[in-house]
């Protein structure tokens, strides 16, 4: 399955999902407070679910073998 993302993928997206969050928690409602909310949402949503939209459109995974 194309934009299927492997363990250690999934694990770096958490932790800057997480970084992010505290960096944009201390910016607060500035610009870069809502960019770093974007990233880490992406990051969260991403690392959780553990398929990335960029990847299937690329065609890449990092999953390893294909899952059926």
């Amino acid at each position: 399955m194309r934009g299927c993302t492997g363990t250690a993928d999934r694990v770096v997206r958490l932790l800057v999902g997480v970084g992010a969050l505290a960096l944009a928690l201390q910016q607060g409602g500035s610009v870069l407070g809502y960019v770093l909310y974007a990233v880490a949402a992406v990051g969260l949503i991403t690392g959780l679910v553990g398929r990335c939209p960029l990847y299937a459109l690329l065609g890449l995974q990092t999953c390893g073998k294909a899952r059926s």
